[in-house]
C-alpha cells in the first residue's frame, strides 16, 4: 500500500448526470463539496435516476460559485440555474427516505429538463445537508448525513479491482463488453496502487489530509450496464458480479465511506490504510 495513490476524484452535481472530474475537492461532513446537491423528480415526487432513464448519461451538469449549476446537453442550449432563493421546501422520495427538497426558482429549469427526457420532472436542491437526511442508522454514527447520493457521502473504489473485474469478464466470455470503463461506476474517489479487491478489507483510510470510514460495501445496479457515453445497455458488469462478487445477496464493487473529518483532498494524494 505504500504506492497507493488518488488517482482521480469525481462529483455529480446533479445527481444522474454526468460526472465531473476535479483535481481537487473540499471534503464537507455529507461528502465531496457540490456532489449531488441538485436531482429531478417525477410529477409524484420520486427521484428519477438512470435506473429508468439512462439517458441521463449525456446530460452534465457545471458548478457554479455560490452553489448554482450550469446544464448542457445534447440538442439542448445551455441554462445556468442559481441556487434556489425561497424557503419553501417539497416532499421527495428518495429510494426509501422522504427528504425535504427546495424546486428550482425558474420554471425554464423544470422546463429544460423535461424537454430533455421527453417526461414530467422538476429539478431540486438540497439546501442544508446537515439536518435533511440521515446516512442509513444501520451502518452509521449518530449524526452522519448525506446528500442525494444513493446512500453514502462517498464511493471509493480501485483501479486494481477495476483490471480484475474485466478479466473475470473477458474469461467467462463477455469479452465483447470489456473491458469496461472506471465511469460505469459513478465514483467519488479512484485509488491506485493497491492489490486488488484491497479495499474489501479497510475500515479506516486517510486520502492525504482527511480521514474516511468505510461504511460497507457498494451494492451495485442496473446503472453499471449503461455506457457513460452513449446511454447504450449491455449486461456487464452485473452478470460477471453475479458469479464472483455476490455479498449478502448484494452484486458488490466499490466501498461506501463517510468522512471523518475535514480536509481536502487531491488527486496525486497518498492513501494509508489506518484501520
Amino acid at each position: 500500500m505504500g504506492n497507493a495513490r488518488l488517482q482521480s476524484i469525481h462529483v455529480h452535481p446533479v445527481k444522474a448526470f454526468r460526472s465531473l472530474s476535479l483535481r481537487e475537492v473540499v471534503m464537507e461532513p455529507w461528502g465531496p463539496a457540490g456532489d449531488r446537491r441538485w436531482m429531478l423528480i417525477d410529477d409524484g415526487g420520486k427521484v428519477v435516476t438512470q435506473r429508468k432513464q439512462p439517458r441521463l448519461a449525456l446530460a452534465a451538469a457545471e458548478l457554479l460559485p455560490g452553489g448554482g449549476v450550469r446544464l448542457s446537453a445534447p440538442g439542448m442550449e445551455p441554462l445556468t440555474v442559481p441556487v434556489p432563493r425561497g424557503a419553501c421546501t417539497v416532499p421527495a422520495q428518495l429510494f426509501r427516505d422522504k427528504v425535504d427538497v427546495l424546486p428550482a426558482d425558474d420554471a425554464a429549469a423544470h422546463a429544460w429538463c423535461s424537454a430533455f427526457l421527453g417526461a414530467e420532472v422538476r429539478l431540486v436542491h438540497l439546501d442544508d445537508p446537515a439536518r435533511r437526511r440521515p446516512v442509513d442508522p444501520r451502518y452509521a454514527l449518530p449524526g452522519e448525513t448525506v446528500t442525494f447520493a444513493d446512500g453514502y457521502p462517498l464511493l471509493l473504489t480501485t483501479t486494481a479491482s477495476l483490471d480484475a473485474l474485466n478479466s473475470l469478464i473477458a474469461k467467462d466470455g463477455h469479452a465483447a463488453e470489456g473491458p469496461l470503463p472506471m465511469d460505469r461506476f459513478r465514483p467519488n474517489l479512484v485509488v491506485s496502487g493497491t492489490a486488488p479487491w484491497a479495499e474489501d478489507g479497510w475500515s479506516r483510510v486517510a486520502v492525504g489530509e482527511v480521514v474516511l470510514r468505510v461504511a460497507k460495501p457498494c451494492g451495485r445496479c442496473v446503472v453499471t450496464t449503461t455506457d457513460q457515453t452513449t446511454a447504450g445497455r449491455g449486461t456487464e458488469p452485473l452478470h460477471t458480479l453475479g458469479l464472483h462478487r455476490r455479498l449478502d445477496g448484494k452484486l458488490v464493487f466499490g466501498q461506501n465511506l463517510v468522512p471523518a473529518g475535514p480536509g481536502t483532498v487531491r488527486v496525486g494524494d497518498p492513501v494509508r490504510i489506518i484501520g
